[in-house]
């Protein structure tokens, strides 16, 4: 339980908030999603971390993209929203409605899905389409890679439910390590309010 202040403040980062680095206002309602949406995944836990300890992997999250300095404000936006839309796309599958429970599954798709179409509001105003392709390929290739080795981790264990687990805690603590970025953004740990 300890965890849960500092990732429910990196969770927060993908979803900005008033007083956000960005030009746009997200709604207050958006706050709230990204709270429930973590809330959620803690909630999927359907098993000890503990009974999986010999399925463990290092993703290798990459940790200079969460920095975020290499890039500017709007660039460091889209990224995080190809983090949000690649784990929208990692649980809304057929497979992973398979080991979670679907309630909890849906209302977390259903929260990533109206976080995405926030920020792609957003992202609409702050950079041109030509801007916004050109400027995050580097970061969003690393974050697909990223991606792509836990797809194929999963699919190595045949998707088990130990492996899910794996998976679950990892996106957890890919939300932690988002914190630089946060900051970066302009978002601060006491601009947060516990749920």
């Amino acid at each position: 339980m300890a965890l849960l202040p500092s990732l429910l403040t990196a969770l927060v980062v993908i979803s900005y908030g008033p007083g956000g680095a960005l030009g746009c206002d997200l709604p207050h309602s958006h706050i709230l999603v990204s709270r429930k949406n973590f809330v959620l995944l803690g909630q999927m836990r359907r098993i000890s971390s503990t009974v999986c300890l010999k399925d463990r992997k290092d993703f290798r999250f990459p940790q200079d993209m969460a920095d975020g300095r290499q890039f500017p404000e709007a660039q460091a936006a889209s990224v995080l929203h190809e983090m949000l839309q690649q784990i929208f796309s990692l649980f809304h599958t057929e497979r992973s409605s398979a080991a979670w429970n679907t309630t909890l599954l849906d209302e977390l798709c259903t929260g990533l899905l109206r976080q995405l179409e926030d920020l792609d509001t957003c992202l609409e105003q702050e950079m041109g389409e030509e801007e916004s392709a050109l400027g995050t390929v580097r970061p969003t290739l690393a974050l697909k890679r990223y991606f792509r080795g836990i797809h194929l981790y999963l699919k190595e264990k045949k998707y088990s439910d130990c492996a899910w687990e794996i998976v679950r805690m990892e996106i957890m603590r890919s939300f932690s390590s988002s914190a630089n970025l946060q900051e970066r953004l302009g978002m601060k740990d006491g601009d947060l309010e516990s749920p």
